[in-house]
């Protein structure tokens, strides 16, 4: 969010900034040995919101606390850009804290979200700069009054001393303190990101001085978990070197939402890089796990206004949903290979059905004994989470394509067992044996059911891109990949 990101949605900035390191091959992010009562989250502005929705959402795996800076209180544009944009960022006196409370409360009793009571033991680290002219602190002094109804006070920091624009501060990098602009980092001559993290875990040795070995940092792919939605096909991680597969130490996790504009495509790594989280991650053996929007999502913020799903502040949430499965999956073991159960037999029956252009339906019989299953594409496992049924939708595949599945199934420790025999199967061609483009005004795309409008705005149909107002002035040419799946882009 770090700027004017929403007001400015049909505009972008191009920013040719300089990244540290090289380039890395993306891999499936590792199983890694986590303490799972020690994960936390923080984020700034569009992220600080996300954050406050991951930390009530799914107070059961983020007990342990968060940070937020520049962020407001939980569902608190209520699922309308006007509310986002007004109340949520500038006239923070019209911010309905208490209904906000009220509907938290609802939604625990209906299990939409965890229940409140995790928050109890919560610690809380809120950061509002002085000089923040995005989300004036008045935003931030309600996400403080919400926070009330769940956290003990003495739980909870709130710094607002320093005269900071809208960014994330450090002690040694970034802009002016006083500068608003890209990469929206500040030096302020304060360390946020170690203030927020001794405060969340107490007590931690001091951060590295020494240059952080570039093998730590490891790019993920995000496709594993969701595809589109506004989010990237890869994310970031730093992995200390004693917290990586086959590594003795148990490990801490702490999740790092960055702002709108400033994802990979935005300001390249540096957010991943030079918001000093790193340096105290590597002495105090603390994951740190960067997930990232695209440039498709809005300004390339984190949703947290419904940009992408009406239930975006849900544990259904699809964005918040794919971040818990990256939370579960980097939480889940010890070393990238699963233990072995020899006693369970392959499954029997795998089979292919229901091929589109992207996807593929396998399905497979019943393993006595076992509590879940994992399925295998071209010996790549492709499931973040364990299969509790016995048939998986593969997606994300490319047209005319054939490929080859297998499944193990698992205990209830997640040991496999042995994998099944291959099937294969081969997905469709795209419609008309290619892409089909049509360029049309958002208007006349969504009453062709190519697009459709949520909160004034236009999106495609089945990618979810945003396309920009929604009128007929604004125009968009979108590519049909496959039956109701829609893309912007051109055809050759």
């Amino acid at each position: 969010m770090a700027f004017n990101f929403i007001r400015a949605a049909a505009a972008g900035a191009a920013f040719a900034l300089c990244a540290s390191g090289g380039a890395h091959a993306a891999v499936n992010l590792p199983a890694l040995k986590i303490d799972k009562t020690q994960t936390t989250v923080s984020g700034l502005s569009a992220g600080g919101f996300m954050a406050v929705q991951l930390h009530v959402a799914y107070s059961a795996t983020f007990a342990k606390g968060a940070g937020v800076v520049a962020g407001g209180p939980f569902y608190c544009a209520e699922g309308s850009i006007i509310n986002a944009t007004g109340r949520c960022m500038a006239s923070p006196a019209s911010i309905p804290t208490s209904t906000l409370v009220s509907t938290t409360n609802t939604w625990a009793s209906q299990g939409l979200i965890d229940p409140v009571a995790n928050l109890q033991a919560s610690k809380v680290y809120l950061f509002s700069g002085t000089l923040d002219s995005v989300v004036k602190t008045g935003v931030m002094d309600a996400l403080r009054t919400y926070y009330n109804s769940f956290v003990p006070a003495a739980n909870v920091v709130y710094k607002k001393d320093i005269a900071a624009e809208h960014a994330m501060v450090t002690d040694d990098y970034g802009n002016g303190c006083s500068t608003k602009g890209a990469p929206y980092i500040s030096d302020c001559n304060f360390d946020l990101a170690g203030a927020m993290l001794q405060h969340l875990y107490g007590t931690l040795s001091p951060r590295s001085t020494a240059a952080l070995p570039t093998g730590n940092y490891v790019e993920f792919n995000q496709n594993q978990f969701i595809t589109n939605h506004g989010m990237a096909t890869t994310g970031w991680a730093y992995i200390p070197q004693a917290c990586q597969a086959g590594g003795t130490a148990t490990c801490k996790l702490h999740v790092v939402l960055h702002g709108c504009k400033q994802n990979i495509s935005d300001v390249q790594q540096q957010y991943v890089r030079n918001t000093g989280y790193n340096r105290w991650a590597e002495t105090n053996n603390i994951v740190m796990l960067y997930p990232q929007t695209s440039t498709a999502a809005t300004n390339s913020c984190f949703d947290w206004w419904g940009y992408d799903n009406a239930n975006y502040a849900k544990k259904s949430g699809p964005q918040m949903a794919a971040i818990k499965a990256m939370v579960d999956q980097v939480s889940s073991g010890g070393t990238t290979n699963p233990p072995t159960n020899p006693a369970l037999p392959a499954p029997t029956g795998v089979s292919t059905s229901g091929a589109t252009a992207n996807s593929m339906v396998v399905g497979w019989s019943a393993v006595s004994g076992a509590a879940s299953y994992n399925v295998y594409r071209n010996a790549n496992k492709v499931n973040a989470l364990p299969v509790s049924g016995t048939s998986y939708t593969d997606t994300a595949l490319a047209a005319s394509t054939t490929y080859s599945w297998t499944v193990r199934a698992a205990d209830a420790n997640g040991a496999e067992g042995a994998a099944s025999a291959a099937a294969t199967g081969t997905t469709l061609a795209a419609p008309g044996g290619g892409a089909t483009c049509t360029t049309a005004s958002n208007y006349a795309h969504t009453m062709a059911g190519r697009a459709y409008v949520y909160g004034g705005y236009t999106f495609a149909l089945g990618s979810n891109q945003s396309m920009g107002l929604w009128n007929i002035f604004v125009n968009n040419t979108l590519k049909q990949t496959s039956p109701n799946y829609y893309v912007i882009g051109t055809c050759p």
